[in-house]
């Protein structure tokens, strides 16, 4: 039976760092497009329901059309877009900066990549004004404002201090890490502090909570425990009630089953496996990022052939890139060390019609990446660290035939879900992760049904309409007060 969709009485403001659009320019003609992934699958009904708003960062520069894009796009889908423009330096600061370059690494347990810089740090906190002031002007009395991810965190403390009166929502999307990390932000205080000006807090896993929780406890004296439960923690900071949850996000299950079934992508996923000769295929998809874990990836892989002699020509690792933050200096070393690994790993143990690793650096399309899923009859996905990683979820809700098998690192979010019936690794543990590839590869049909019947299963049972009702029911115990220091 389907689930029935959120239904919605009030306008909901949506907050993120970027708009839901792709904005591109083809022959001299600007055009607009809804972007891709389960929060804006989730939230768009109840966008269009209640006409409602989502702010952000447009993605481009003043010279484009912005306003009559986005005016276009509010007639086309029935709510509006309100673009917040950043200048060049607000850009380099608070985004490249202080969120890409601090907060990403340090709250995915890096830190060897955080850089810690006084102006980034004040940049950011403007930037998160700036958002706070334009959602002042938009907000009316019934408003739900809720906010979305680490590059806003300080924005409901901001609103608070303009007499917002409604309660504020904020879902953290990446982890949130133990007090021993977050104690190296120079500004962990008012970090923390901000949070708190927040009425309803979402994370993805318990240990997010947790670790959230004894910042809290730990850095605010102010602030206690007023009561636990499994799926929540009710903190008391001054005259007000704070309710911090761990609320997993997913995917909207039924769309990629479909998708999966239809003839466009049966054909493509046909035309995938019989150009790679009929063997066993690993795929890898991951957007370019040092967080992903992609060369320990590799040489997991390398040790497998080495370990394991009869897995060559039988397998090939499918491992595609997305392009991310090119430019950025640790982004161009980690792609050179990707395209030398391959070739290295491929010139030792390549031969007549087989190489072991096919290394794509770019997008795929809908369809192909669909057909990726389906067509591939394991998922190696070993971040280092991740909030939740919803590739894990979209290869499940893919592989229609279940026969797939998902290989997933133990420090995605995604495993305190799936952790039962996926082959969880420690991505650090080269031997053991390449032992895993093997018992993947030799895994019996029946086994492989049964497992991957549970995953879909599960997924389809807590897909993202799930998660917004979950949300939105928490939400609507909160109360809010704007008495906030």
């Amino acid at each position: 039976m389907a689930k029935q969709k959120q239904k919605f009485n009030k306008r909901l403001i949506v907050v993120s760092n970027r708009l839901p659009i792709v904005i591109s320019k083809e022959n001299d003609q600007w055009g607009i497009q809804p972007g891709s992934g389960g929060l804006i699958t989730a939230l768009t009904p109840i966008l269009k329901e209640s006409k409602s708003l989502w702010i952000g960062w447009p993605g481009t520069s003043g010279k484009t059309p912005i306003k009559r894009l986005l005016d276009q796009f509010g007639s086309e889908q029935g709510y509006k877009l309100v673009g917040i423009p950043l200048s060049q330096q607000e850009i380099e600061r608070y985004y490249w900066g202080f969120s890409n370059g601090t907060l990403w690494p340090l709250l995915h347990d890096l830190l060897g990549y955080c850089k810690f810089n006084l102006e980034d740090w004040q940049t950011y906190v403007a930037v998160n004004k700036k958002f706070a002031r334009a959602i002042k002007k938009l907000n009316r009395e019934n408003d739900i404002i809720w906010v979305h991810d680490y590059q806003l965190s300080m924005v409901g403390y901001f609103l608070k201090k303009l007499k917002v009166r409604q309660p504020l929502a904020y879902f953290h999307h990446i982890p949130f890490p133990s007090l021993d990390l977050l104690r190296r932000l120079p500004w962990k205080t008012e970090y923390t502090k901000a949070l708190l000006a927040f009425d309803l807090l979402g994370f993805q896993t318990l240990r997010d909570r947790r670790n959230f929780v004894n910042t809290v406890t730990s850095l605010i004296s102010e602030a206690s425990i007023l009561q636990r439960q499994r799926n929540f923690t009710l903190i008391k900071y001054g005259e007000r009630i704070i309710q911090a949850r761990n609320l997993p996000i997913s995917i909207d299950f039924n769309e990629f089953n479909n998708a999966a079934h239809s003839p466009e992508v049966q054909d493509a996923a046909w035309y995938l496996h019989e150009n790679l000769h009929e063997r066993q295929l690993m795929l890898g998809i991951d957007r370019l990022d040092y967080t992903k874990g992609i060369p320990e990836r590799f040489l997991a892989f390398e040790l497998a052939l080495e370990k394991y002699p009869e897995l060559k020509q039988k397998i090939s690792l499918l491992q595609v890139v997305v392009p991310s933050r090119t430019l950025d200096s640790y982004y161009q070393k980690l792609k050179e060390q990707l395209e030398q690994m391959t070739g290295r790993i491929n010139a030792r143990f390549g031969d007549a019609g087989w190489i072991p690793i096919h290394y794509i650096f770019r997008s795929l399309d809908n369809t192909q990446l669909i057909a990726h899923y389906r067509t591939s009859e394991i998922a190696f996905i070993t971040p280092l660290r991740d909030g939740m990683n919803l590739v894990a979820k979209e290869y499940c809700a893919c592989s229609v035939e279940n026969n797939g098998v998902l290989i997933l690192s133990e420090f995605a979010g995604a495993a305190d879900q799936l952790g039962e019936k996926a082959l969880l690794v420690n991505p650090y543990d080269i031997e053991k992760t390449a032992d895993t590839i093997y018992q993947a590869f030799t895994m019996p049909l029946e086994e492989r049904q049964q497992r991957m019947r549970w995953l879909r299963n599960q997924i389809q049972r807590n897909d993202v309409h799930q998660w917004l009702r979950y949300f939105m029911r928490a939400l609507d115990g909160v109360d809010s007060n704007t008495d906030f220091s």
